[in-house]
């Protein structure tokens, strides 16, 4: 699996991100800057990692998503790529038109930064292909504006698309407000576009894939991924 990995200004996730597509596939992941315009030939997958692109001025990843590189990341999509983005790389994709909705200030207004539960909606897509539909995962969360709305017309789709690939739950996989830890949209924590092929995800499983950490519950989503191409380390 040959991997690029965005890097914006106030990024600071590329870096966590890169060493576990590294440990997953055995392939270091090209850094690909802002200011490039073209994607590394022969790219299986790009990610766009968390952070505070630009420092979060105007909405979160609205000026990194008008960055030269994103249009290249479209016309990436528009074929058939993979991409991912992951906290401030899920910002970024809804900004750019990529996936659905906008994700606004926690419902609290406060920074959350601990361990959440997710529910997987669905094991049929290449995200989560490693987890099996139902399945509640344990990954952490760091993030002011996760809050994913959109339109009535947008949420319908959405839900009857099929598009909501993790919702935040308890441990037992219930969902309910108490879990709903920054007051998303039917407790909305990931999604893909119609297609299948762009997803995005407000917690971070990349940093929960090494036994040593005390959980390895992110890593099925990019074993899936590495599996997709043929190669899982």
């Amino acid at each position: 699996m040959k991997s690029a990995v965005l890097v914006f200004p106030g990024i600071n996730r590329e870096r966590d991100m890169a060493r576990t597509l590294r440990l997953v596939s055995g392939v270091q992941p090209a850094m690909v800057w802002h200011a490039e315009t073209e994607l590394p030939a022969g790219t299986d997958l790009v990610v766009v990692p968390g952070g505070f692109s630009y420092g979060d001025y105007l909405r979160c990843g609205a000026i990194a998503a008008r960055a030269p590189i994103m249009d290249a990341v479209r016309a990436f999509a528009e074929k058939g790529g993979l991409v991912l983005g992951v906290c401030n790389g899920f910002q970024i994709l809804c900004e750019s038109g990529l996936l659905p909705g906008v994700l606004m200030r926690n419902a609290r207004l406060k920074f959350v930064c601990r361990d959440v539960h997710l529910r997987v909606e669905r094991s049929d897509t290449p995200f989560t292909r490693g987890y099996n539909a139902g399945q509640v995962i344990r990954v952490p969360v760091a993030h002011g504006e996760g809050n994913w709305i959109a339109d009535a017309e947008t949420i319908r789709r959405v839900e009857d698309g099929g598009q909501v690939i993790f919702r935040y739950c308890a441990p037992d996989g219930e969902l309910g407000e108490t879990s709903n830890i920054n007051g998303a949209t039917n407790g909305i924590a990931g999604i893909v576009n119609a297609r299948g092929n762009v997803a995005g995800m407000m917690p971070h499983p990349e940093n929960h894939v090494e036994s040593i950490i005390g959980c390895t519950d992110g890593r099925g989503l990019f074993a899936g991924l590495a599996a997709q191409f043929g190669k899982a380390a």
